[in-house]
C-alpha cells in the first residue's frame, strides 16, 4: 500500500472513530464529518489525475458541492439547537421532548 492511500484511509478512518467515540458536541461530530468529507474528496480526485479518467473528474466536485450542503445544513441545525436548548451538546438532546 502506497503512503498516500494509508494517510487518506486513515484521515477517514479517524474521522469515522472521532464521530462513533467523540460525541459529546455538536460541532465536534460536524468537524470529524467534513473531515471525513475531505479525505474522500482528496482521494477521489486524486484517483482521477493518476488514472487519466476525463470521465470520472466531476466526481470530486458533485462530492464537494454535497460536502458544502451538508456543511451548511450541519451548521444551520447547530444554531437552531444553541437557541433552542442553549449548547451544543448532544447528551441534552432528546427526541421524545420535540
Amino acid at each position: 500500500m502506497m503512503p498516500m492511500h494509508f494517510s487518506f484511509i486513515s484521515a477517514f478512518t479517524l474521522g469515522l472513530m472521532g464521530l462513533a467515540f467523540h460525541r459529546t458536541h455538536l460541532l465536534s461530530a460536524l468537524l470529524c464529518l467534513e473531515g471525513m468529507m475531505l479525505s474522500l474528496f482528496i482521494a477521489l480526485a486524486l484517483w482521477a489525475l493518476q488514472h487519466e479518467m476525463m470521465a470520472f473528474s466531476t466526481a470530486p466536485m458533485f462530492i464537494l458541492a454535497f460536502s458544502a450542503c451538508e456543511a451548511s445544513a450541519g451548521l444551520a441545525l447547530l444554531v437552531a439547537t444553541a437557541r433552542t436548548h442553549g449548547s451544543d451538546r448532544l447528551q441534552n438532546l432528546n427526541l421524545l421532548q420535540c
